[in-house]
């Protein structure tokens, strides 16, 4: 068996006002990421673990924030680009694993809608993809509400 494991990591600052976008579902809060696009920083780290995994770069590469195409884009639609890359390398994905690090708001009651809504985009089982929601104690940018942080590890098997 053909197997490739790739590792993405995302960030981005938080501020008042903005919509807060994590794993493809808007989660009810004040504050939301600064970004080019929606800032779904779940999706982001993992659509990098997706292009490491096969040596593809990195979102930044396939979606600059330099494009106006791409200005205020919904995440899930870079995340269906990335996978039908991947398809047409002969890969599909077997599963990945998500840790969201945020002080706030709490995010238990939307992991299920998380993975069933990234599932879903990826065309896999939901039992395939694992989200996790972490605190840094109250420690550094993301303790301070500052940010929130993403890291996602993408098993791809050959077809």
């Amino acid at each position: 068996m053909d197997i490739r494991i790739g590792n993405g990591y995302d960030v981005h600052a938080l501020a008042p006002g903005l919509p807060l976008w994590l794993g493809g579902i808007q989660i009810d809060s004040p504050i939301g990421c600064i970004a080019h696009s929606d800032g779904d920083v779940a999706i982001h780290a993992l659509c990098d673990a997706l292009l490491g995994a096969l040596a593809l770069g990195d979102i930044g590469k396939h979606f600059p924030d330099t494009y106006e195409e791409f200005a205020g884009i919904d995440s899930k639609i870079l995340l269906s680009r990335v996978v039908e890359l991947i398809r047409k390398e002969g890969w599909k994905v077997s599963n990945a694993d998500i840790t969201i690090a945020m002080q706030k708001p709490k995010l238990a009651p939307y992991i299920t809608a998380m993975r069933e809504c990234m599932a879903s985009v990826m065309g896999v089982d939901p039992d395939r993809i694992s989200v996790k929601a972490t605190t840094t104690e109250k420690l550094g940018f993301v303790g301070r509400s500052e940010g929130c942080e993403v890291y996602a590890v993408a098993l791809l098997v050959k077809e």
